[in-house]
């Protein structure tokens, strides 16, 4: 049975990205166990890619990642799309925002 699966804070799940997870339940258990601003970081990094093969890759390693036990994507600055808090001068060096 698939379940309905939990979005971020500003980023509802995409279909792709739920249809994988939902596809191996230790993945789909553990994003449950995340916290929303840990699945909002997710799901932003799976939609920042701009090629079909990127956002491919990107589902898998989701799954991948969070069966390993890990909480968000390495290396990531952070969801550029949040209004609730201000970015650090180090998301804005890499987001080349002033």
């Amino acid at each position: 049975m698939k379940k309905k699966l939990s979005g971020g804070v500003v980023h509802e799940l995409p279909t792709d990205l739920e249809n994988v997870l939902n596809s191996f339940p230790k993945a789909r258990d553990e994003w449950e166990k995340i916290t929303p601003l840990s699945r909002n970081e997710w799901i932003c990094w799976v939609e920042s890619a701009k090629k079909p093969e990127t956002r491919e890759r990107k589902i898998g390693r989701v799954a991948t990642e969070l069966m390993e036990g890990k909480h968000r994507p390495c290396c990531w600055p952070g969801c550029i799309h949040r209004t609730d808090k201000a970015a650090s001068p180090s998301q804005k060096f890499v987001w080349k925002v002033k």
